[in-house]
């Protein structure tokens, strides 16, 4: 790998926005061309690793979306019920 261990606790701690906006610039880099196989190589590995952060943030959002449903639904089914009243 061509990251440091730096470069990838930089991107470790990156919100959702910045991962996704330093995606888009290396892919473009790599889209518009001109780069050594070096440098190729490492915005491939800096894209790998920034979508990676970001798809791991989405997960994180979409499993607290689904466990804030799941407990909504249980709370609208006892919602006026004896066993509502008796926590």
């Amino acid at each position: 790998s061509s990251l440091s261990q730096e470069e990838r606790e930089r991107i470790a701690q990156l919100p959702y926005e910045q991962a996704r906006d330093e995606l888009i610039q290396a892919v473009r880099a790599l889209e518009n061309g001109g780069l050594s196989l070096e440098d190729s190589m490492k915005q491939w590995e800096l894209g790998e690793a920034l979508a990676q952060r970001a798809q791991s943030l989405l997960s994180t959002i979409r499993a607290k979306l689904d466990a804030a449903q799941q407990a909504q639904a249980q709370t609208a089914n006892t919602a006026g019920t004896q066993s509502n009243l008796e926590s």
